[in-house]
């Protein structure tokens, strides 16, 4: 039997144990279950871990088609327990509510197509109501933490975050609803990927609030999770909530960043910021700020106000009553089911209005439109994750308000449609994960992990409770992703013409100028007013320019929007670089004014407004 402790179950690492045919996924298989099953006689983690005959059919069927170039081929995987996956119960955590479902759900399906193998269903918070691992009835009970067995996991996700971070699955589905593909990560020392709400579709998922439902992924790396949501996120049409990828966050986006000297990222203010009394957390958050501004970030506080408005609304308002709605013809009929935290929350569900909904909704969107304000002024906005840990004792004793603090700063995202992740960034003394979640608008998840992932490397941690360190990440792709863009003209930032490039999410890189072999001509026609630049063998000058860096999606919408007799070709920087920017014919220049000597469009324009 194979030893767990030496494999390296990263998609990476178990890529390279693959090709070196050090095992085939059915010996990693039957490791990983009897390893599993050993583990869950102290901790557990699964509310039904997978038997070798039911793991069966999906190990034959690699076998009988094998293809390593999948994209996640042999990759072992686990399941929280309110996603289905055919013929095995779900049962949300709730034996009196279980159903074995005849399929899988939509995700699970595209990542077995993938080459994945599921190994089981995880325990968690019984209905995803919770953010702490305690709330699961027997005969399974409460989740501990995988680096200090007296605090909790975190939850709703309590069994797949403790599954990841023992390397005991290379990555596993949680939910999230208020924070619970968050928390317990954070708390585990994982990544832990909140993408933007119908990314990742939710058929074949039990409810809890299916207006703000997401599924999570939970990985030892954002590299890892990145690939997981290459696969994931599939556009759904039976799931009314489903929306698909734009191209700006498709998986061509992702490139780990550690230079962010043009990124802004905000901070609350430090009035702001709740530890609970928790100094060391306080600690370990200033120096996850120091771990960003060594990417060269920029650091700016700014007002969590309607962000924290919007959380509370998420339990204090009406939208309790679609966990009532999920769970209501279990509560009704067989309300002893319910785990007594859970009846509790869940039962005030049946209270609101009509008139509370639309009261509260209204407050929503004011909060939201202030908060979107903020985003404007930022490329991301950071958080702690979790403010402070508790003992699973702690939690027992103080069951609610306890939970409530593990929320503090995770309620909002979903209410206000953001995309988030959560990234380790340090350790408690007593082990414990701590990290911080950097988030933003919906569909910007490739941005965020890019982020992400440079923060991790800063933070030089081992991965989860192993003694797996990152590795150099190998997926990125940066050269297709973006396209570096020579403007000379009414395109230059503050001209009439710069918001095209704006509007397409373009961002200045550099005011610079060309190499000394360019000619330059006021056109005829406008407003606008354009130039063209041509290049000659002599009597050239050096240009003033600027180089915008354009998604590469949306190229080709730009380039069709320019007239003749401009066009995108490739200029030389003074530095000697050769870049794609704007050049002219040189029929154009009949009848066009020669400005070369005056080195740029802006001086040229300076001319007109003095005349």
């Amino acid at each position: 039997m194979l030893d767990i402790q030496t494999i390296n179950l990263t998609l990476a690492g178990l890529c390279r144990h693959y090709e070196n045919n050090d095992f085939s996924p059915r010996q990693l298989t039957q490791a990983l279950l009897k390893a599993n099953r050993d583990y869950n006689q102290e901790n557990p983690i699964w509310i039904h871990l997978l038997s070798e005959e039911e793991v069966e059919p999906y190990l034959a069927a690699m076998e009988t088609n094998p293809n390593k170039d999948l994209p996640l081929y042999g990759i072992p995987f686990a399941i929280k327990d309110n996603i289905d996956l055919a013929g095995i119960p779900t049962t949300a955590a709730c034996p009196g509510f279980a159903y074995t479902p005849d399929e899988s759900a939509f995700v699970v399906k595209q990542l077995i197509a993938a080459g994945a193998i599921p190994l089981g269903k995880t325990n968690l918070d019984q209905f995803a109501t919770g953010l702490v691992g305690t709330r699961s009835p027997e005969p399974w009970g409460p989740c501990h933490n995988a680096l200090n067995s007296e605090y909790i996991s975190g939850g709703s996700s309590a069994g797949s975050s403790v599954a990841v971070a023992k390397g005991l699955a290379s990555f596993s589905l949680g939910t999230d609803t208020a924070g619970s593909g968050r928390v317990p990560a954070s708390l585990n020392n994982i990544v832990g990927l909140k993408p933007s709400r119908g990314l990742l579709s939710n058929t074949g998922l039990v409810p809890a609030c299916r207006s703000l439902d997401c599924i999570s992924i939970f990985a030892l790396s954002c590299s890892d999770a990145n690939q997981v949501l290459n696969v994931a996120a599939q556009y759904d049409p039976q799931d009314a909530y489903s929306r698909p990828n734009p191209f700006s966050n498709s998986k061509r986006y992702y490139q780990p960043i550690t230079d962010a000297t043009k990124i802004t990222i905000g901070v609350p203010q430090a009035a702001q910021l709740e530890f609970f009394g928790d100094k060391e957390a306080e600690q370990l958050f200033a120096e996850s700020i120091k771990l960003l501004e060594q990417t060269e970030a920029k650091i700016v506080e700014i007002d969590f106000e309607p962000f924290f408005q919007a959380a509370t609304l998420l339990y204090q308002g009406p939208w309790v009553a679609e966990r009532y709605l999920a769970t209501q013809d279990l509560i009704e009929k067989s309300p002893d089911s319910l785990h007594p935290v859970i009846h509790t929350i869940v039962s005030k569900g049946k209270d609101p209005s009509a008139l509370d909904t639309f009261s509260a909704q209204y407050q929503l969107q004011e909060h939201a439109q202030k908060a979107a304000q903020v985003l404007k002024q930022v490329d991301a906005l950071v958080t702690p994750t979790n403010g402070t840990a508790y003992t699973v004792e702690q939690l027992l004793n103080d069951p609610i308000q306890l939970n409530s603090n593990m929320g503090y700063y995770t309620n909002f995202m979903n209410l206000l449609d953001y995309a988030a992740i959560a990234v380790p960034t340090g350790q408690f003394k007593n082990n414990l994960g701590f990290g911080i979640t950097l988030f933003h608008k919906a569909m910007t998840d490739k941005r965020l992990l890019s982020l992400a992932a440079g923060v991790h490397k800063q933070a030089n941690l081992k991965l989860g409770a192993t003694q797996l360190t990152l590795e150099p990440d190998q997926t990125a792709n940066p050269s297709h992703s973006t396209v570096d863009l020579v403007v000379c003209g009414a395109h230059l930032e503050g001209l009439p013409l710069n918001w095209q490039l704006q509007e397409r999410g373009a961002v200045l890189q550099q005011k610079t100028h060309s190499s000394p072999h360019y000619k330059l001509y006021a056109l005829a026609g406008g407003p606008p007013f354009r130039p063209g630049m041509i290049r000659v063998a002599e009597g050239g000058k050096a240009i003033e320019i600027e180089v915008w860096r354009l998604p590469m999606e949306e190229l080709g919408s730009f380039v069709v929007e320019i007239p003749q007799p401009l066009g995108i070709g490739k200029v030389e920087l003074n530095d000697g670089r050769w870049l794609p920017g704007f050049i002219c014919e040189a029929a154009g220049i009949e009848g066009a004014k020669d400005i070369t000597e005056l080195g740029g469009w802006r001086k040229y324009l300076g001319t007109m407004n003095n005349t």
